[in-house]
């Protein structure tokens, strides 16, 4: 784990992003599609820990980023060269663009000044969106990311935000995956060779040390 003062330099709020990874109500609420990793999600505490990052990025100044996966409901668009996509189809549950499946799931707040980007394509929040663009005229260099999945999208995210030269910094419990005991494994084995990794309660801490200070951090504009 990091030491306090190694984290807070990385958690600078002026050059920090906060990105939340497919924590919609198709996802993670009470009648997701995948119910297994819904409930892990929130049984284990991680999607309240995931709002107890966002309110802080609130108080400190921190940009927030809501990545949301979704489509078209005449799947215009939507990728179908892997399985996972094309079991996708068959579920009971459709992450269709304006249904309540791709809005942020209870009990993360979305502040009006939050950014939500919603892709129709591909694994990652990051490639092939305006994810990237974002980040960099947001003046960031520092990439917070939690939310689902361990299995695929959270990795997936790390290894773009780090091939684009940005530092990644997971809480490790605040992302879940299936089975419970692949995401420490996972955690472990890949993201702590590419990635900083810390609890939420260490994060929070640098966060609201810096609200408590120094107050709102300002934003290049």
């Amino acid at each position: 784990m990091p030491s306090y003062e190694a984290l807070s330099e990385l958690l600078r709020p002026a050059s920090t992003v906060l990105l939340t990874v497919e924590c919609q109500q198709g996802v993670v609420g009470p009648d997701a599609a995948l119910p297994e990793l819904a409930r892990e999600a929130r049984e284990s505490g991680v999607l309240t820990r995931v709002a107890e990052l966002v309110d802080a990025a609130h108080g400190s100044g921190i940009q927030v980023i809501h990545a949301v996966a979704e489509r078209r409901p005449d799947g215009r668009g939507a990728s179908r060269n892997a399985r996972l996509f094309r079991a996708a189809e068959r579920l009971p549950v459709q992450q269709l663009t304006g249904s309540a499946a791709v809005r942020v799931a209870p009990p993360i707040e979305v502040a009006e000044h939050d950014l939500v980007v919603r892709r129709l394509h591909g694994l990652s929040p990051i490639q092939g969106t305006d994810v990237d663009c974002l980040l960099r005229n947001l003046g960031c260099r520092t990439l917070v990311v939690a939310g689902v999945s361990a299995n695929v999208a959270i990795p997936n995210t790390v290894f773009d935000a780090v091939n684009r030269g940005y530092t990644a910094v997971v809480p490790s419990d605040a992302i879940a995956g299936v089975p419970a005991d692949y995401t420490p494994a996972m955690i472990r084995h890949t993201l702590a060779l590419v990635a900083t990794v810390a609890t939420t309660d260490e994060v929070l801490a640098c966060l609201r040390r810096t609200a408590r200070n120094d107050g709102p951090g300002v934003r290049p504009g």
